[in-house]
Order: structure tokens, then sequence, then C-alpha cells
């Protein structure tokens, strides 16, 4: 704690040091990246599909059975299409029923939508909690939300400029909730680049499956103390990283009798005190608008119009800061406790996990520069669902073959401790290929040329005299 020239108090807090890798650990990544089979994205969906039928969640419209052979792997192509970016040409196969044009179009329009890839996603995310290493990773109980940005080339309005992301072009931004069991439990697809916290909070409330986070951790993210309010109310604690904890405000509140707390070596920072007759007039009200987001009446984003009028908030809106005065207080107290550096490395772990997902979703989405180029907002969101959905089956496949690698070590008598293997990673992407295969063989023609393809129609004027 540093005292500037204004004579206010002001921490200083140090960064925390990397834990460094033994010797075993490090092994044990070599072992299992060398032991995990090399495959094709296709083939690792179809066998996914094979442990846990989650290809059958994609039902027809009209919701009868259907009596379609190789559905599956029309999916999958359908997948591969979206997922990969580069849309139906490379997936078409002629002579194939399941893989002709018209069958892809038709399954790809009575089949695919956004609520099958939601029922589909939670069939992968119920599966990877019952892989035995998962429960190493985490409980599920702990989420991180970032964006993962695409420029947006096309025409439309689903999209907003952002010169640091997009340069001269507009783009959107993939906010997808991730949990410490490494699986993609939701997301919701933005225009922009959008740094409030509240977006992140609508993208929580309607999670694909798996138990609801209790603690939800970001970056860069807007910290104000209203958020904390909100994310309070609807039981999560909010644990953003913020950039310099020495500029946060510590809140304290006395108790109900009058008497003034004291809090040690922190009274010469927690000089702001809490307002919580503010909270209990507003209470129930409070209690109304979280019941209005959790049953979908009102986004959580919209709440910021409805607690400001003028740039000042409302009395609603000054009780819930209030509220979320308590709850950012004791995150960083969390932060800084001097004995237990656990909840802060916890925090930094998750955030990189979710970083490398975001790498192996770029690797998977490479077709057209990892643009996308669908203009109406229901074609990027049904892309990025395809998206999240494929990186979501690679993470499965690879939980259950480092699962299998761990055992067969421990079955040579090959010591693995908990420990190290907690610190394996389900995105490795080495060993899989994404970009497909080429068939190198000449199919030239024995004599001349290739047959040129057919005639266009030709415009009502014809041809004139110099052949335009």
């Amino acid at each position: 704690m540093v005292t500037p020239p204004d004579g206010h108090a002001r921490l200083s807090v140090e960064k925390l040091g990397a834990l460094g890798e033994s010797p075993s650990l490090t092994w044990l990544r070599a072992a299992c990246q060398a032991m995990l089979p090399r495959i094709d994205l296709p083939e690792l969906l179809l066998e996914v599909h094979s442990w846990t039928g989650f290809l059958d969640a994609y039902v027809h419209l009209a919701e009868v059975s259907t009596r379609m052979h190789d559905l599956p792997r029309s999916l999958v192509a359908l997948l591969i299409a979206e997922a990969c970016n580069v849309g139906l040409a490379p997936v078409i196969k002629d002579g194939d029923e399941a893989l002709t044009r018209g069958r892809l179009s038709h399954v790809d329009q009575n089949y695919v939508r956004a609520e099958t890839h939601a029922a589909a996603n939670a069939i992968l995310i119920e599966a990877q909690r019952s892989v035995l290493i998962v429960a190493l990773w985490g409980g599920g109980l702990l989420a991180s939300v970032d964006g993962l940005r695409f420029v947006v080339p096309v025409q439309t309005i689903n999209a907003a400029p952002s010169p640091k992301y997009f340069g001269y072009k507009r783009g959107i931004t993939l906010l997808n909730a991730v949990n410490d069991q490494v699986m993609g439990i939701g997301q919701m697809v933005v225009p922009g680049t959008p740094l409030d916290s509240l977006y992140i909070l609508d993208s929580l409330i309607n999670i694909d499956a798996g138990p609801q986070p209790e603690v939800v951790t970001t970056d860069q993210a807007s910290d104000s103390d209203m958020v904390f309010g909100i994310f309070s109310m609807l039981g999560y604690r909010f644990a953003p990283r913020f950039a310099d904890l020495g500029d946060q405000r510590f809140w304290r509140a006395d108790l109900p009798d009058g008497t003034v707390s004291t809090y040690g070596p922190l009274e010469a920072i927690a000089r702001n005190k809490i307002n919580r007759q503010k909270i209990c007039t507003q209470w129930s009200d409070m209690t109304r608008v979280a019941g209005s987001l959790v049953t979908n009446q009102v986004r959580a984003y919209d709440l910021l119009r409805m607690f400001a009028r003028g740039g000042r908030p409302t009395p609603l809106g000054q009780a819930f800061a209030e509220y979320g005065r308590i709850d950012k207080t004791l995150h960083l107290l969390s932060i800084l406790d001097p004995i237990d550096d656990t909840y802060r490395r916890k925090l930094n772990k998750q955030l990189t996990v979710q970083e490398s997902r975001h790498r192996l979703a770029r690797r998977i989405c490479h077709g057209a520069g990892g643009q996308i180029r669908k203009a109406y907002r229901e074609g990027q969101e049904d892309q990025l669902a395809a998206l999240g959905l494929v990186v979501n089956a690679v993470a499965l496949w690879n939980s259950k073959y480092l699962s299998a690698a761990v055992d067969q070590l421990r079955a040579q008598s090959v010591p693995v401790e908990d420990e190290d293997a907690a610190r394996l990673s389900p995105l490795g992407r080495a060993h899989l290929n994404v970009l497909g295969r080429y068939s190198i063989s000449s199919s030239a023609p024995a004599e001349g040329l290739r047959q040129l393809g057919e005639m266009p129609d030709l415009p009502d004027g014809g041809v004139d005299e110099e052949g335009v």
C-alpha cells in the first residue's frame, strides 16, 4: 500500500508469478500428444456421434420421424461447411446419396436451426461431464465469457465498426460462455465489439446444459457497481480481471446498531460507505427485475436505459449499485488475499482456457479468411452455433482420448499424478486435420481438352458485330 501526495492510500499489487512446469508434467503432455490418434474432422464428428448420438437431436421441422438414409453423414457435411466456413462445394460428392447438393439443401432447410444446435450441444456438454479426467479440471461452477470477433465484409445491419479489430470494415462478436470443464455452454452474437458486461449476463441466462455457473470471470469488461449488483441478484459472483486494482474503490458497511466497523490494515482504503437504506427501500422492485431477467421478459442490456435518465441513475439503479458494491468489494478482497492466491490463479487459468478455445475455433473456421459472409443475423447465429458445436465435439473427443491415455500409462505402471493430469488441455489441435484432403491423381482426357461447360443464355439484344 502506498500513499500518494493527495494523502489517499492506494494499493500496489504485484503480478502473480508463473507456477512453472515440473519435469513430470512436461513429459506427460508430450506423451499424451504422441499417443493421440491422428484424425480428420469429419471422422471425429462421426465418432463422437457413435458415442453420444448428438446428431439425433437434429429433428425435422415438422417433428416427424425421418426415414432418410445416412442422415448423420449429411449433417456432418453441413456442420463442416458452416464451421470451417468453406461452403457446400468442398463437401458435395455427386453419386453419393448423402452428399448430393439436393440432399444437403433439404437437410439444411428442414433439420438445422437454432433449437437443434442447442439440443445437440446439450448432449455434448452432458457427455463431457461423464469423462473421468474432466473432474480434475473443474466441476462446471466456474465460467468465463469472452468475445471472438469476425469481420463481416458484406452489407448487413447486424454488424458495427471497430477500427481496432475490423480496420475499415464492420464486424460482429461471438460472446461465448465456457465452463471450467472446457465446454461452451452458451453463446450469443452481437454487432461490433461491445464491452458491456450485461451482454455477458444475457449469454449466461439461457445456457444449453450443465450446472449454472456460480462464478463468472471475464476480461476487459464493464465493471460498474450496477453490473455487479445485477449479477449478484441472479446468484452469480461476477469476477472480472481488473486492469489496475489500485484504482478500485473498497466499500465498508457499519453494523445495524450504528457501531463503526474497523478494517485493520485496509482501514486506509475503506473510505467509502454503503447506503443500505437505498437497498432496503427498493428491494421488492429489485427482486421483480431479477425475476423478469430469469423468465426472459427483459434483456439485461436493456436495463441500462431503464436505470438511467439523462445520464443519472434512477433510485432503482442506485439501489442495484449499492448492492453491487458489496459483491465487488468481496471480489477485490478475494483477489488480495495475501495467504491464499488460489482464487486469483483460478480466474487467470479460466481466462487462459478461453483464449485456447478461441485459437482452436480460429483453426477450424479457416475458410474465406475467417470472415463471416452471412448478411442476416439468423444466418450468422446458425453458422457460429455450428462452430461452437464442432469445437465442443473436438474438446469431448480429446478429453476421452486423454483420459484413455492416462489410464493406459497408469496400467503400464507409469506414475501419473492427478496434479499433472489436471493441467492437461483438451484443446490441442496438432493431431487434427481440418483442411480436408486432396486427390493426387490425374483426370486429364486422353486427347484434347476437357469438355467445356454449357453456354449461358444470351441477353435479349443478342450479339453485336464486335462479339459483345
